[in-house]
């Protein structure tokens, strides 16, 4: 049997593929990025066809630099940007529409309707999510009033949507299937019973149906190019499986686009009182789950993308880490990155970025160490909204993603949260959780196996003990984000 797995990352802002050896290190890895458009303010969107394109380029790629051939990969596992919605046409597999990215607010109004008339409450007990544009389902919503014709070929099953993970899946196998990491990020799925709900389609106004089946995320979806295809799951989920997140008890943040910080609380949803959402962190059978505990935040290391693309004070992001090195303080600066609105714990669709605090002695150095400040900031808020919904407090905290490789980021967050932050040494660890829960459920690694593999080579930053002055940084922060909040919300 091969021994080598394959990962298929179809991220926001680019699709990568890694090939793993049998003891889960990195043999090969290629790369492309993915263009976001921005047609309107709020607006978020890419091509469903340059998607594919990608994810059929990197694993062709992926294959050639590991010499392998497709019957040299034993499995592969899928895992994607997640609320993102694609519709495309069944007989064709043409998309009708741009694919509406997760970052998209258009659809805000549509969730202040719903709320005033008393919808949120029963929807977050059903979903464990709140009614926010983030999620699919208002996405879907405004597909199926603004496509001509959409509706009707929707209702006969003629057109199909999903995920990002579906669309691919579905152009790869031919399967239109999503698996429930994913299936419960859409506003549309019974956390609990783990399936569509129909009181939530009526809801929406979505026709059954065009919707995917759901399966469980290490199970089987088909075959591309005689690869079986062993596991399915978001983004966030497939890092905290490669955090070692397998089991219950371990958290991880993220810091990509956006920063998501997930712990895996076991068998049975915990409902958020404090702004966070309940998720599946993964299902390894019809009747076996594991759920998360999720906040996410919604730009993060893409506010330091901003300082380099939009404001060009960057040359490249790296440049930030040793920028924000530089100065002994922030001096009063501070950045509130509220550039899609404000995700958990705050939920303000309203709140816009904002830069506080600057006078004639403010330099790049300052903006550029206020951005890394805000991504510890929200992962902050975030902690102390799930040890309060949780009742424990966090013993240390796992990172990953591209702006871990920031050692000022990772010291300044043990120091503002008082606990370690552990860094792996292979940052990509939504492949790596991937490529681990494929193999896993091909058989090729045991549990304990997966544990281990994650467990590997990890950084550790310990907090230094300045609790007053991160006292006083988290007052400033406090009082940046009352000025962001409801800054774009309509005038009375």
């Amino acid at each position: 049997m091969p021994e080598r797995v394959g990962a298929l990352d179809l991220g926001t802002t680019g699709v990568r593929c890694v090939i793993y050896d049998h003891r889960a290190r990195p043999v090969a890895t290629a790369y492309r990025e993915l263009p976001l458009r921005l047609p309107q303010p709020g607006w978020v969107e890419q091509d469903p066809e340059e998607m594919i394109a990608a994810a059929r380029g990197v694993f062709s790629e992926a294959l050639a630099r590991a010499s392998l051939s497709p019957a040299g990969v034993a499995a592969l596992g899928i895992t994607n940007q997640r609320e993102t919605v694609v519709v495309w046409d069944r007989a064709t597999g043409r998309p009708l529409a741009p694919a509406i990215v997760w970052q998209d607010r258009r659809t805000a109004p549509l969730c202040e309707r719903l709320r005033a008339e008393g919808h949120a409450d029963w929807v977050r007990r059903r979903t464990g999510l709140p009614l926010d544009p983030y999620f699919s389902a208002t996405k879907l919503a405004w597909l199926l009033e603004g496509i001509p014709g959409l509706r009707a070929q929707a209702e006969r099953g003629d057109a199909l949507w999903g995920t990002v993970d579906a669309w691919l899946v579905w152009n790869l196998t031919g399967a239109h299937a999503t698996d429930p990491t994913n299936a419960s990020r859409t506003l549309l799925f019974d956390l609990h019973r783990r399936e569509w709900d129909p009181e939530l389609l009526e809801l929406f106004g979505v026709p059954a149906a065009w919707l995917p089946a759901v399966r469980p995320s290490l199970s089987s979806f088909g075959r591309w190019e005689g690869v079986p295809v062993t596991a399915v799951l978001g983004d966030q989920q497939a890092a905290l499986f490669g955090q070692g997140g397998i089991a219950p008890g371990r958290a991880k943040v993220t810091w990509g686009t956006g920063a998501f910080l997930l712990l895996n609380v076991g068998p049975a949803p915990v409902h958020s009182g404090h702004g966070l959402v309940a998720t599946v962190a993964h299902a390894r059978g019809e009747g076996e789950a594991c759920y998360a505990l999720e906040g996410s935040v919604f730009v993060a290391g893409a506010a330091v993308q901003w300082l380099r693309d939009g404001l060009g004070i960057l040359a490249a992001a790296a440049e930030a880490d040793a920028l924000a090195a530089s100065l002994p303080d922030n001096d009063g600066v501070y950045f509130v990155p509220a550039l899609a609105g404000l995700g958990a714990p705050h939920w303000d669709p309203h709140a816009r970025g904002t830069i506080l605090g600057l006078t004639r002695g403010t330099t790049r150095a300052h903006l550029a160490r206020a951005a890394l400040e805000a991504i510890a900031y929200q992962t902050h808020d975030l902690v102390r909204a799930m040890e309060a919904d949780t009742g424990q407090e966090l013993r240390e905290l796992h990172v990953d993603g591209g702006a871990a490789r920031s050692d000022f980021l990772c010291q300044f967050q043990a120091d503002v949260l008082g606990i370690p932050v552990l860094r792996p040494a292979d940052l990509e660890t939504t492949s790596r959780g991937a490529a681990l829960a494929a193999g896993h459920a091909a058989g090729l690694w045991t549990e304990d196996e997966v544990a281990e593999a994650a467990a590997a080579d990890l950084t550790r930053f310990l907090p230094t003990g300045a609790a007053a002055r991160t006292a006083r940084q988290l007052s400033g922060w406090r009082r940046a984000l009352d000025r962001a909040r409801g800054w774009a919300a309509p005038a009375d």
